[in-house]
């Protein structure tokens, strides 16, 4: 067996990895159907195959607080507030108010309306005026300021704690020639750049969806 993309790349794959993978919460179905209906940009929904796989992270690390940037409508803060230890919070930021209406419903339907906080606002101020530390960080945001809000949580990232990073391939752009020719591009390429040359940090970019950067801080970095 070789160690290739092929077998990525093949049509069919990811509805094949979607089909053996556990069910979809019924929760999470509703909220998919009405993300769809309801939203000019359904695609930046996290989905069944990438929702199951932030909930098994979360199951396997079994966080005391998670903070997610990026709410959209929800669903990745319900997979993610799976894992959570008996008393642990989720914190998630958006910058679009008509969010937390549309969320609340379903976190409340999840059981998880308790464990689940929304911050609506700028990101980048509320970032700093939350104290961590946070066992599991999730970014998925306005990809041109992922560097920026990368060096605003990792202080505030448990020692031996993760950061997962979505879009981080950003549909097979960041292997064009021309990456650097649009800001959200540029600012995938600029953040996977300085990510790999971090000494403080392991990471792994995974081929799921479009794609995962994991990113576990040392427990030595400050």
């Amino acid at each position: 067996m070789t160690d290739t993309d092929e077998g990525l790349l093949k049509p069919g794959i990811e509805k094949y990895a979607g089909s053996h993978t556990s069910p979809e919460m019924p929760v999470l179905a509703k909220l998919s159907r009405a993300t769809h209906l309801r939203s000019h940009q359904p695609q930046m929904l996290s989905g069944h195959l990438q929702g199951v796989f932030l909930q098994m992270i979360s199951h396997m690390i079994q966080p005391g607080a998670i903070l997610e940037i990026g709410t959209f409508t929800g669903y990745s803060a319900i997979c993610l507030a799976q894992g959570l230890k008996p008393g642990g919070k989720l914190f998630t930021i958006d910058c679009n108010p008509e969010m937390e209406d549309f969320a609340a419903p379903y976190f409340e339907e999840a059981g998880l309306a308790d464990k689940i906080s929304m911050l609506i606002g700028d990101a980048g101020g509320i970032i700093e005026n939350l104290e961590g530390p946070f066992d599991i960080v999730f970014i998925d945001a306005d990809k041109e300021n992922y560097l920026k809000y990368f060096e605003l949580v990792m202080p505030k990232v448990a020692p031996g704690g993760y950061i997962l990073v979505d879009n981080t391939l950003w549909y097979g752009k960041v292997l064009e020639p021309d990456a650097g020719s649009d800001r959200e591009t540029a600012g995938i390429v600029n953040f996977n750049r300085f990510v790999q040359s971090l000494p403080g940090v392991e990471n792994i970019l995974l081929p799921l969806r479009d794609g995962i950067m994991i990113i576990r801080k040392k427990p030595e970095f400050s």
